[in-house]
Protein backbone atom coordinates (compact mmCIF):
# COMPACT_ATOMS: atom_id res chain seq x y z
CA UNK A 1 0.00 0.00 0.00
CA UNK A 2 2.77 2.57 0.59
CA UNK A 3 4.58 1.63 -1.82
CA UNK A 4 1.87 2.01 -4.42
CA UNK A 5 0.80 4.89 -3.16
CA UNK A 6 4.48 6.54 -3.46
CA UNK A 7 4.78 5.23 -7.37
CA UNK A 8 1.07 6.99 -8.04
CA UNK A 9 2.25 10.26 -6.33
CA UNK A 10 5.65 10.53 -8.32
CA UNK A 11 3.43 9.33 -11.78
CA UNK A 12 1.19 12.27 -10.67
CA UNK A 13 4.09 14.64 -9.89
CA UNK A 14 5.62 13.71 -13.05
CA UNK A 15 2.26 14.11 -15.26
CA UNK A 16 1.72 17.50 -13.53
CA UNK A 17 5.23 18.53 -14.76
CA UNK A 18 3.97 17.30 -18.67
CA UNK A 19 1.02 19.14 -18.26
CA UNK A 20 3.14 22.57 -17.63
CA UNK A 21 5.32 21.78 -19.89
CA UNK A 22 4.13 20.88 -22.91
CA UNK A 23 1.55 23.00 -24.84
CA UNK A 24 1.43 25.74 -27.86
CA UNK A 25 4.87 26.57 -25.98
CA UNK A 26 7.03 23.96 -25.17
CA UNK A 27 8.76 24.97 -21.62
CA UNK A 28 12.27 22.72 -21.02
CA UNK A 29 11.05 20.91 -17.38
CA UNK A 30 14.08 22.45 -15.72
CA UNK A 31 13.00 25.82 -16.33
CA UNK A 32 9.20 24.56 -15.37
CA UNK A 33 10.85 23.36 -12.04
CA UNK A 34 12.49 26.47 -11.86
CA UNK A 35 9.51 28.24 -12.28
CA UNK A 36 7.57 26.19 -9.71
CA UNK A 37 9.44 26.32 -6.98
CA UNK A 38 10.17 30.39 -7.46
CA UNK A 39 13.94 30.68 -8.47
CA UNK A 40 12.24 32.15 -11.66
CA UNK A 41 9.55 34.23 -10.74
CA UNK A 42 8.78 36.87 -13.81
CA UNK A 43 8.83 36.77 -17.49
CA UNK A 44 6.73 34.73 -20.21
CA UNK A 45 7.20 31.75 -19.40
CA UNK A 46 6.56 32.03 -15.44
CA UNK A 47 2.97 33.69 -16.51
CA UNK A 48 2.28 31.22 -18.82
CA UNK A 49 3.23 28.50 -16.42
CA UNK A 50 1.32 30.12 -12.91
CA UNK A 51 -1.54 31.82 -15.19
CA UNK A 52 -2.58 29.75 -17.58
CA UNK A 53 -1.27 26.19 -17.08
CA UNK A 54 -0.99 25.62 -13.66
CA UNK A 55 -4.63 25.99 -12.74
CA UNK A 56 -5.68 23.70 -15.65
CA UNK A 57 -3.68 20.80 -14.44
CA UNK A 58 -4.95 21.40 -10.89
CA UNK A 59 -8.26 21.56 -11.38
CA UNK A 60 -7.67 18.34 -13.56
CA UNK A 61 -5.84 16.57 -10.55
CA UNK A 62 -8.72 17.40 -8.54
CA UNK A 63 -11.37 16.72 -10.90
CA UNK A 64 -9.77 13.24 -11.67
CA UNK A 65 -9.48 12.10 -8.52
CA UNK A 66 -13.22 13.08 -6.95
CA UNK A 67 -14.72 11.32 -10.32
CA UNK A 68 -12.65 7.90 -9.36
CA UNK A 69 -13.60 7.91 -5.76
CA UNK A 70 -17.14 8.76 -6.06
CA UNK A 71 -16.73 5.63 -9.29
CA UNK A 72 -15.83 3.37 -6.83
CA UNK A 73 -17.94 4.20 -3.84
CA UNK A 74 -21.38 4.03 -6.51
CA UNK A 75 -19.57 0.44 -7.46
CA UNK A 76 -19.76 -0.45 -4.09
CA UNK A 77 -23.63 0.77 -3.49
CA UNK A 78 -24.76 -1.04 -6.44
CA UNK A 79 -22.76 -4.08 -6.23
CA UNK A 80 -21.72 -3.75 -9.94
CA UNK A 81 -17.83 -2.79 -11.29
CA UNK A 82 -19.70 -0.91 -14.52
CA UNK A 83 -21.06 1.49 -12.69
CA UNK A 84 -19.53 5.07 -12.43
CA UNK A 85 -20.87 8.80 -11.76
CA UNK A 86 -21.34 9.05 -16.05
CA UNK A 87 -22.70 5.39 -16.69
CA UNK A 88 -25.30 6.62 -13.66
CA UNK A 89 -26.87 9.68 -15.22
CA UNK A 90 -24.63 11.72 -12.38
CA UNK A 91 -22.33 14.16 -14.91
CA UNK A 92 -25.17 14.00 -17.52
CA UNK A 93 -27.73 15.59 -14.45
CA UNK A 94 -24.83 17.66 -13.34
CA UNK A 95 -24.30 19.42 -16.82
CA UNK A 96 -27.95 20.02 -17.80
CA UNK A 97 -28.78 21.59 -14.39
CA UNK A 98 -25.54 23.67 -14.52
CA UNK A 99 -26.80 24.71 -18.71
CA UNK A 100 -29.98 25.56 -17.32
CA UNK A 101 -28.83 27.87 -14.96
CA UNK A 102 -26.27 29.31 -17.74
CA UNK A 103 -29.40 29.79 -19.80
CA UNK A 104 -31.50 31.18 -17.31
CA UNK A 105 -28.84 33.84 -16.91
CA UNK A 106 -28.82 32.93 -12.60
CA UNK A 107 -25.32 31.97 -12.96
CA UNK A 108 -23.73 35.06 -11.51
CA UNK A 109 -26.56 35.38 -8.17
CA UNK A 110 -25.76 33.67 -5.29
CA UNK A 111 -21.80 34.51 -4.90
CA UNK A 112 -21.43 32.30 -7.45
CA UNK A 113 -23.09 29.43 -6.10
CA UNK A 114 -26.20 29.02 -7.97
CA UNK A 115 -24.17 27.02 -10.66
CA UNK A 116 -22.70 24.13 -8.28
CA UNK A 117 -26.28 24.33 -6.87
CA UNK A 118 -27.88 23.44 -10.03
CA UNK A 119 -25.17 20.62 -10.91
CA UNK A 120 -25.74 18.95 -7.56
CA UNK A 121 -29.49 19.14 -8.11
CA UNK A 122 -29.23 17.65 -11.22
CA UNK A 123 -26.52 14.83 -9.99
CA UNK A 124 -29.08 13.87 -7.83
CA UNK A 125 -32.31 13.66 -9.29
CA UNK A 126 -30.27 12.12 -12.03
CA UNK A 127 -28.84 9.74 -9.59
CA UNK A 128 -31.77 8.58 -7.74
CA UNK A 129 -33.77 8.21 -10.78
CA UNK A 130 -31.44 5.73 -12.25
CA UNK A 131 -31.34 3.55 -8.80
CA UNK A 132 -35.35 3.58 -9.01
CA UNK A 133 -35.58 2.47 -12.17
CA UNK A 134 -33.35 -0.22 -12.01
CA UNK A 135 -34.25 -1.35 -8.45
CA UNK A 136 -37.97 -2.08 -10.02
CA UNK A 137 -39.15 -5.22 -9.03
CA UNK A 138 -37.18 -5.89 -5.67
CA UNK A 139 -33.74 -6.64 -7.90
CA UNK A 140 -30.89 -4.98 -9.71
CA UNK A 141 -29.30 -6.75 -12.63
CA UNK A 142 -26.14 -5.11 -14.83
CA UNK A 143 -28.06 -5.38 -17.78
CA UNK A 144 -31.04 -3.28 -16.28
CA UNK A 145 -28.55 -0.74 -14.29
CA UNK A 146 -27.09 -0.05 -17.90
CA UNK A 147 -30.59 0.18 -19.81
CA UNK A 148 -31.92 2.59 -16.57
CA UNK A 149 -28.66 4.87 -17.24
CA UNK A 150 -28.55 4.72 -20.66
CA UNK A 151 -32.22 5.99 -20.64
CA UNK A 152 -31.70 8.56 -18.17
CA UNK A 153 -29.01 9.76 -20.25
CA UNK A 154 -30.75 10.04 -23.21
CA UNK A 155 -33.52 12.09 -21.77
CA UNK A 156 -30.94 14.54 -20.06
CA UNK A 157 -29.31 14.89 -23.66
CA UNK A 158 -32.97 15.64 -25.08
CA UNK A 159 -33.16 17.94 -22.45
CA UNK A 160 -29.94 20.21 -23.32
CA UNK A 161 -30.21 19.81 -26.83
CA UNK A 162 -33.56 21.81 -26.67
CA UNK A 163 -31.81 24.33 -24.46
CA UNK A 164 -29.13 24.57 -27.14
CA UNK A 165 -32.00 24.99 -29.90
CA UNK A 166 -33.89 27.75 -27.29
CA UNK A 167 -30.39 29.84 -26.55
CA UNK A 168 -30.48 32.76 -28.58
CA UNK A 169 -26.69 34.00 -27.92
CA UNK A 170 -23.30 32.21 -29.79
CA UNK A 171 -21.67 32.74 -26.27
CA UNK A 172 -24.74 30.65 -24.28
CA UNK A 173 -24.51 28.07 -26.81
CA UNK A 174 -20.77 27.45 -26.68
CA UNK A 175 -21.38 26.91 -22.53
CA UNK A 176 -23.54 24.51 -23.13
CA UNK A 177 -21.23 22.43 -25.40
CA UNK A 178 -18.59 23.12 -23.16
CA UNK A 179 -20.96 21.26 -20.13
CA UNK A 180 -21.54 18.46 -22.97
CA UNK A 181 -18.63 17.58 -23.62
CA UNK A 182 -16.13 18.76 -20.87
CA UNK A 183 -13.18 20.76 -20.70
CA UNK A 184 -10.36 22.54 -18.16
CA UNK A 185 -9.56 25.36 -20.66
CA UNK A 186 -11.03 27.86 -18.23
CA UNK A 187 -9.89 27.00 -14.74
CA UNK A 188 -8.91 29.91 -12.68
CA UNK A 189 -7.04 30.15 -9.71
CA UNK A 190 -10.46 31.77 -7.71
CA UNK A 191 -12.15 28.40 -9.17
CA UNK A 192 -10.35 26.19 -7.39
CA UNK A 193 -11.18 26.58 -3.78
CA UNK A 194 -14.71 24.97 -4.02
CA UNK A 195 -13.66 21.62 -5.85
CA UNK A 196 -10.56 20.74 -4.07
CA UNK A 197 -12.96 21.28 -0.56
CA UNK A 198 -15.20 18.99 -2.33
CA UNK A 199 -13.01 16.92 -2.92
CA UNK A 200 -11.25 16.70 0.38
CA UNK A 201 -14.32 16.41 2.56
CA UNK A 202 -15.77 14.01 0.71
CA UNK A 203 -13.10 11.66 0.52
CA UNK A 204 -12.26 11.98 4.23
CA UNK A 205 -16.08 11.12 4.90
CA UNK A 206 -15.93 8.14 2.19
CA UNK A 207 -12.49 7.22 3.96
CA UNK A 208 -14.41 6.94 7.46
CA UNK A 209 -17.59 4.69 5.50
CA UNK A 210 -15.04 2.51 4.36
CA UNK A 211 -16.29 -0.69 6.75
CA UNK A 212 -19.89 -0.23 5.79
CA UNK A 213 -19.16 0.00 2.48
CA UNK A 214 -17.27 -2.98 2.21
CA UNK A 215 -20.01 -5.20 4.31
CA UNK A 216 -22.63 -3.73 1.48
CA UNK A 217 -19.92 -5.97 -1.16
CA UNK A 218 -20.57 -8.84 1.38
CA UNK A 219 -24.45 -9.13 -0.04
CA UNK A 220 -27.63 -7.20 0.87
CA UNK A 221 -28.64 -9.43 3.98
CA UNK A 222 -25.27 -10.08 5.35
CA UNK A 223 -25.00 -6.31 5.91
CA UNK A 224 -28.46 -6.07 7.42
CA UNK A 225 -27.62 -9.04 9.71
CA UNK A 226 -24.09 -7.30 10.82
CA UNK A 227 -25.92 -4.71 11.65
CA UNK A 228 -25.66 -1.78 8.57
CA UNK A 229 -29.09 -0.21 7.62
CA UNK A 230 -28.66 -0.67 3.79
CA UNK A 231 -31.13 1.28 2.66
CA UNK A 232 -30.65 4.53 4.77
CA UNK A 233 -26.69 4.13 4.36
CA UNK A 234 -27.70 4.04 0.58
CA UNK A 235 -29.14 7.15 0.52
CA UNK A 236 -26.75 9.11 2.72
CA UNK A 237 -24.23 8.05 0.25
CA UNK A 238 -25.82 8.82 -2.79
CA UNK A 239 -26.45 12.56 -1.40
CA UNK A 240 -23.14 12.80 -0.78
CA UNK A 241 -21.40 11.09 -4.27
CA UNK A 242 -23.81 13.73 -5.88
CA UNK A 243 -22.76 16.60 -4.05
CA UNK A 244 -19.10 16.02 -4.87
CA UNK A 245 -19.97 15.31 -8.26
CA UNK A 246 -22.07 17.76 -9.24
CA UNK A 247 -19.80 20.29 -7.72
CA UNK A 248 -17.11 19.12 -10.10
CA UNK A 249 -18.94 18.54 -13.05
CA UNK A 250 -19.80 22.38 -12.44
CA UNK A 251 -16.32 23.24 -13.26
CA UNK A 252 -14.72 20.66 -15.39
CA UNK A 253 -18.28 19.94 -17.88
CA UNK A 254 -19.39 16.27 -18.06
CA UNK A 255 -15.97 13.96 -18.18
CA UNK A 256 -16.69 10.33 -18.28
CA UNK A 257 -15.56 6.78 -17.68
CA UNK A 258 -12.48 8.29 -15.05
CA UNK A 259 -15.14 6.91 -12.63
CA UNK A 260 -15.01 3.62 -14.10
CA UNK A 261 -10.70 2.86 -15.02
CA UNK A 262 -9.53 4.57 -12.14
CA UNK A 263 -11.35 2.34 -9.31
CA UNK A 264 -11.19 -0.86 -11.87
CA UNK A 265 -7.37 -0.49 -11.80
CA UNK A 266 -7.02 0.27 -8.25
CA UNK A 267 -9.10 -2.93 -7.34
CA UNK A 268 -6.62 -4.49 -9.57
CA UNK A 269 -3.69 -3.81 -6.97
CA UNK A 270 -4.90 -3.38 -3.94
CA UNK A 271 -8.53 -5.51 -3.29
CA UNK A 272 -11.55 -4.63 -2.67
CA UNK A 273 -10.69 -3.01 0.58
CA UNK A 274 -12.08 0.59 0.95
CA UNK A 275 -9.86 2.18 2.97
CA UNK A 276 -6.54 1.01 0.81
CA UNK A 277 -9.21 1.83 -2.57
CA UNK A 278 -10.09 5.34 -2.17
CA UNK A 279 -7.23 6.84 -2.23
CA UNK A 280 -5.27 4.80 -4.89
CA UNK A 281 -8.07 5.35 -6.89
CA UNK A 282 -7.87 9.30 -6.37
CA UNK A 283 -4.24 9.48 -7.09
CA UNK A 284 -4.90 6.96 -10.56
CA UNK A 285 -7.56 8.84 -11.27
CA UNK A 286 -5.73 12.56 -10.98
CA UNK A 287 -3.23 10.83 -13.06
CA UNK A 288 -5.41 9.59 -15.61
CA UNK A 289 -7.20 13.27 -16.17
CA UNK A 290 -4.43 14.99 -16.27
CA UNK A 291 -2.69 13.00 -19.24
CA UNK A 292 -5.91 12.85 -20.93
CA UNK A 293 -6.29 16.50 -20.49
CA UNK A 294 -2.25 17.07 -22.15
CA UNK A 295 -3.20 14.86 -25.13
CA UNK A 296 -6.79 17.13 -25.40
CA UNK A 297 -4.89 19.73 -25.81
CA UNK A 298 -1.53 18.65 -27.88
CA UNK A 299 -2.93 15.95 -30.10
CA UNK A 300 -3.91 18.38 -32.60
CA UNK A 301 -2.33 22.19 -31.89
CA UNK A 302 -3.10 24.41 -32.11
CA UNK A 303 -6.86 23.42 -32.00
CA UNK A 304 -8.10 22.01 -28.55
CA UNK A 305 -10.20 18.66 -28.00
CA UNK A 306 -12.64 18.69 -25.84
CA UNK A 307 -10.76 16.33 -23.05
CA UNK A 308 -14.36 14.33 -22.29
CA UNK A 309 -13.75 13.21 -25.73
CA UNK A 310 -10.54 11.52 -24.87
CA UNK A 311 -11.74 9.71 -22.14
CA UNK A 312 -14.15 8.55 -24.11
CA UNK A 313 -12.50 6.98 -26.45
CA UNK A 314 -10.21 5.37 -24.02
CA UNK A 315 -12.80 4.62 -21.85
CA UNK A 316 -15.81 3.22 -24.18
CA UNK A 317 -13.70 0.47 -25.66
CA UNK A 318 -12.30 -0.26 -21.86
CA UNK A 319 -16.20 -0.44 -20.94
CA UNK A 320 -17.08 -2.90 -23.60
CA UNK A 321 -14.18 -5.02 -22.56
CA UNK A 322 -15.71 -4.65 -18.89
CA UNK A 323 -19.02 -5.41 -20.10
CA UNK A 324 -17.82 -8.25 -22.17
CA UNK A 325 -16.18 -9.96 -19.19
CA UNK A 326 -18.34 -9.00 -16.35
CA UNK A 327 -19.90 -12.36 -14.71
CA UNK A 328 -23.39 -10.51 -14.50
CA UNK A 329 -24.26 -9.38 -18.15
CA UNK A 330 -26.64 -12.26 -19.29
CA UNK A 331 -30.44 -10.91 -19.59
CA UNK A 332 -29.65 -7.26 -20.52
CA UNK A 333 -33.89 -6.58 -20.36
CA UNK A 334 -32.91 -7.71 -16.33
Amino acid sequence: MPAVLLLLALALAAALVAGLALGPVRIPADRVLAIVLGRESTGPLASIVWDVRMPRVLLGAVVGAGLAVCGAVLQALVRNQLADPFLLGASSGASAGAVLVLVLGAGASFAGLSLPAAAFGGALAALVAVYALARRGGTMTTGRLILAGVAVQYVLSALTSLVVVLAAKADQVRSVMFWTLGGLGGARWNELALPAVALALGTGLLLTLARPLDLLLTGEEDARTLGLDTGRFRAAVFVLTSLVVGVLVAYSGSIGFVGLMAPHAARAVVGAGHRALLPVAALGGAVFLTLADLVARTAAAPEEIPVGVVTALIGGPFFLWMLRRSPRTEGVAG
